[in-house]
């Protein structure tokens, strides 16, 4: 809005909007997401999440869980190297000190960890493997006995999957390899499920399922005061902007709104009581400490070879297993979007509309809510670079990778009363000449799916 100056939605039709002031004796105005439109260019990311995700929570700590499909995986690694002899049928014919031991890289979750049991491993399925030679061979899951598909670890991490294969009771029934010779599987050969395959007749499988994860969030108490004013001071008019109590407003409301933001980008999360008093103090988590330390964070370079290494961090940024959307929102410092935007040889832009077989399209659009935006749209998917120009200090070589279907602004919102942000006027004490007012939010910044995010680290 182009005036911070505020007045209340008093009715009558012969009531002039510009006489009615604040004045009004202990009025509460909620602003709620009226407060992001102030200057939309210094608070990027506080725009963005009032205006497309923005979600009430009813209680000061929410909690939220967070779903990977497993079944877009469903790849493994060879543990231990096996050698396989293959008789008649064909079948494999070693003894069971051939069984073949196979781990994965993320949990029951879904959660990318190393050295995890592959639970999704039941009788039935197809599974594909790539042996010493290069070549791709099939086999079909049987496990008809207890005991023949064995998982460790517990819950699915730290562990592997056994598949016993003893002779004469074949488990894993070959599908197109030849009928007799040896397959050698070293350790770290690459397989995945490939289906499932039954006879007619049969009975019902046995079943496997991803779990959910649960993680949770807290709001924030953001208070912006202002210095009491004195009846005499309310009254008086001033040099260059007359009415000095609505110039300190006006500061007050971007001052208020500039401390969200900085919360929400840089916010660690927290709730704990403080030293000298009862009551918890809540912070929220800010996109760039929780993308730090559970998303994923990708070296880049300024440098012409830079451009191949970014290339390199989309294929694996938006790896589809990944849970990821096509289109990505980069806040990124001034010095980044400096370097997105120049031209000559060795530039970014040179690279990516120019010399490079990889051409990537680069354009720069009015955005939606009044940024420019720098638009990269890569093979695997879109970047809107937005300038953020807090990215700056030790974070001037920052561009944060935002998923905005993973992010969400959680103000405080229940029993009919709503704590997002909000104008008390009058809490001056009583019987004081003068008028002191104040600014609240409570709010908070709930990040799921944090490897849908990124962090990429110039130099």
């Amino acid at each position: 809005m182009a005036n911070a100056t505020v007045f209340s939605n008093m009715g009558g039709p012969n009531t002039a909007q510009s006489s009615v002031s604040l004045n009004d004796v202990r009025r509460k105005f909620n602003f709620g997401e009226r407060v992001a439109e102030l200057a939309p260019m210094q608070s990027p990311f506080f725009v963005y999440l009032s205006k497309v995700a923005k979600k009430a929570t009813n209680d000061p700590v929410f909690k939220f869980l967070e779903q990977r499909h497993q079944w877009q995986r469903r790849d493994f690694e060879v543990e231990t190297a096996v050698t396989w002899s293959l008789g008649a049928g064909p079948a494999i014919t070693d003894a069971e000190t051939d069984n073949l031991v196979i781990t994965c890289g993320y949990d029951q979750y879904g959660k990318i960890l190393a050295n995890c049991a592959p639970n999704f491993i039941v009788p039935g399925q197809v599974i594909a493997m790539e042996d010493s030679t290069g070549t791709v061979y099939r086999f079909r899951i049987t496990g008809d006995a207890a005991g023949d598909i064995a998982q460790s670890g517990t819950d699915g991490t730290n562990g592997v999957t056994t598949i016993l294969v003893s002779n004469p009771t074949t488990e894993i029934v070959p599908l197109d390899t030849p009928a007799t010779g040896t397959i050698t599987f070293n350790a770290g050969a690459k397989g995945q499920v490939v289906g499932t395959a039954w006879g007619e007749g049969t009975d019902s499988p046995s079943g496997w399922e991803d779990k959910l994860f649960d993680r949770e969030g807290y709001t924030q108490i953001f208070k912006t005061g202002m210095n009491i004013f004195s009846g005499t001071a309310l009254a008086t008019e001033y040099r260059g902007i007359a009415n000095e109590f609505q110039r300190i407003w006006q500061d007050k409301l971007m001052e208020h709104k500039m401390d969200i933001e900085q919360a929400m980008l840089f916010g660690y999360g927290s709730s704990s009581a403080e030293a000298l008093a009862t009551v918890p103090t809540r912070t929220s988590w800010g996109i760039v400490p929780y993308t730090n330390s559970n998303g994923k964070v990708y070296s880049m370079s300024y440098a012409s070879s830079g451009y191949d290494a970014f290339l390199d961090a989309m294929e694996d940024f938006f790896a589809p297993e990944g849970g990821n959307s096509g289109n990505k929102l980069v806040l990124a410092s001034r010095k980044i979007i400096t370097y997105l935007n120049k031209l000559g040889n060795g530039s970014f832009l040179n690279n990516s509309v120019g010399s490079s077989q990889y051409r990537l399209d680069v354009n720069t659009v009015p955005g939606a809510f009044g940024h420019t935006v720098t638009v990269v749209n890569t093979i695997f998917g879109n970047l809107h670079f937005v300038q953020e120009p807090l990215l700056r200090g030790p974070w001037e070589n920052y561009a944060v990778c935002i998923d905005m279907k993973n992010v969400a602004y959680r103000p405080l919102v229940g029993n009919g009363v709503s704590r997002d942000t909000f104008i008390e006027t009058n809490v001056q004490d009583n019987g004081v000449d003068g008028r002191q007012d104040q600014i609240i939010t409570e709010a908070g910044l709930e990040i799921s799916l944090p490897e849908t995010h990124a962090i990429l680290k110039f130099s």
